[in-house]
């Protein structure tokens, strides 16, 4: 029987010729470090973050279309921190449901996906 480790990277899609506005968000907003992709996977265009032990990778998509579900969550420490440098960008923030010992919110990445940030505050 095999042993779950874990994820390695999650992918978003994002439309052809995404990636300077992705690197403007997921860098310079977010603050993830962008990291290069093989040269074998650059042809397909698309950028890649670390997010902690795992990756972000925005894969350019024809025909792209946002998901506005299924997502991915992000943990983060100083969401505070993080809301206000969303809103300051101009990124419309939306409350979640509350979680006890968790506080959340959902925000869109520049191509309509839905994020989710999320910080515990209890263990």
């Amino acid at each position: 029987m095999n042993t779950w480790l874990g994820l390695d990277h999650v992918q978003l899609a994002a439309p052809v010729g995404c990636e300077e506005e992705a690197r403007s968000f997921f860098s310079g907003i977010l603050g993830m470090k962008e990291v290069p992709k093989p040269e074998a996977l650059r042809k397909r265009g698309g950028v890649w973050f670390q997010c902690g032990p795992q990756t972000i990778h925005i894969g350019a998509e024809e025909g792209f279309t946002p998901a506005k579900k299924a997502h991915p969550a992000f943990l983060v420490k100083n969401i505070e921190g993080l809301r206000h440098r969303l809103l300051e960008a101009g990124v419309t923030i939306k409350q979640g449901e509350e979680i006890p010992g968790v506080i959340r919110f959902f925000a869109d990445d520049p191509f309509g996906n839905r994020l989710e940030f999320m910080e515990v505050t209890t263990e």
